[in-house]
C-alpha cells in the first residue's frame, strides 16, 4: 500500500512539474524537446520489440490503427490546448487532419508589427513568431531560415542602428532559442528598456492586435487579452512587445 502511494505521489509531482515547465518554456523549445523525446522513445521501443521478436505484430496493429487515430485527432483538435500542441509538433498539415480555424476565428488571426529592419508576424493560435528582414546583410531572408549565428549577427546590426528592431528580434530569439542565445552572446543587456515607443496610427494598432479596421470594443479587448497571455515575458515575450500591445489597445479604445 505504501509503495503504491509513493508511486502515485511521484506521478502527481511529475505531472505538476511538466505543466509548470510547459507554461514557462518558449513554444519552439517545447516542440524541439517533445520531438526529440518522441524520436528517441520510438527508437528504443523498436529496438526492444525487435529483440523480443514482437515487431511484426506491432507493425500490423499500427497500420490498422492509423485511420482511427486520424479520426480521433480531428475530434480532439476542437480543444485549443490539443490544437496548439499539434501545431508546435508540426502535425497540423497531416493528411486527414483538419486545418486551423478559418476566416475571422481567433485561431486564424495574425498580428503584425513593422520596424526599420523587420516585418514581424505572430500567429494567435500557435503563438509562433516569424519575420522578414527589410534591411542589412540579410535583407529578404526570413528569420526562421537563419541560423543562430546569423540571427546574432543581425541582432548586433539592429542594436547599432535601431533599438526597436533589436527589441523585437530579442523577443523572437527568446521564443525560438530560450536562454541559449544569451549564453552564446555572453549575456549582454537587452534592448527592450531603451527602445523608443513611436506613435501608432489606427491601422498599425489594428495590425498589431490582428484585427480588421472597425473591430468592436469587445474584439479589441479579447485580442489584447490573448496577446498579452502569449507575449508575457515568462512565456517568451518581452516588455517591449507587451507595451506595443497596450499602446495599440489604448489608442483604439481612446484610453
Amino acid at each position: 500500500m505504501l509503495g503504491r502511494l509513493v508511486v502515485l505521489g511521484a506521478l502527481v509531482i511529475g505531472v505538476l512539474w511538466f505543466l509548470h515547465w510547459f507554461r514557462r518554456t518558449p513554444p519552439q523549445q517545447v516542440a524541439l524537446i517533445l520531438k526529440r523525446g518522441a524520436l528517441y522513445g520510438a527508437i528504443g521501443l523498436i529496438v526492444l520489440l525487435a529483440l523480443t521478436g514482437r515487431l511484426s505484430p506491432v507493425f500490423a496493429a499500427l497500420a490498422a490503427a492509423v485511420p482511427v487515430v486520424l479520426r480521433a485527432v480531428n475530434l480532439l483538435r476542437v480543444l485549443p490546448a490539443i490544437q496548439q500542441v499539434l501545431r508546435m509538433l508540426g502535425l497540423a498539415g497531416l493528411p486527414g487532419v483538419a486545418s486551423g480555424a478559418a476566416g475571422g476565428g481567433a485561431g486564424g488571426r495574425t498580428s503584425a508589427i513593422r520596424t526599420r529592419f523587420l516585418a514581424m508576424t505572430l500567429e494567435h493560435g500557435s503563438g509562433q513568431m516569424d519575420g522578414l528582414v527589410l534591411e542589412g546583410a540579410y535583407q529578404g531572408r526570413r528569420l526562421s531560415d537563419l541560423g543562430l549565428d546569423q540571427l546574432l549577427d543581425l541582432l548586433a546590426e539592429c542594436r547599432r542602428e535601431d533599438a526597436q528592431s533589436a527589441a523585437v528580434l530579442e523577443a523572437y530569439l527568446d521564443r525560438t532559442h530560450g536562454d541559449d542565445w544569451r549564453e552564446r552572446e555572453g549575456g549582454g543587456p537587452t534592448s527592450g528598456a531603451t527602445a523608443p515607443h513611436t506613435p501608432l496610427s489606427r491601422d498599425e494598432a489594428f495590425s498589431i492586435l490582428g484585427l480588421a479596421p472597425g473591430a468592436s470594443e469587445a474584439e479589441i479587448r479579447d485580442a489584447h487579452r490573448r496577446l498579452m497571455q502569449k507575449l508575457h515575458p515568462d512565456r517568451g515575450g518581452s516588455d517591449y512587445l507587451a507595451a506595443k500591445i497596450n499602446q495599440a489597445k489604448a489608442l483604439l479604445l481612446g484610453e
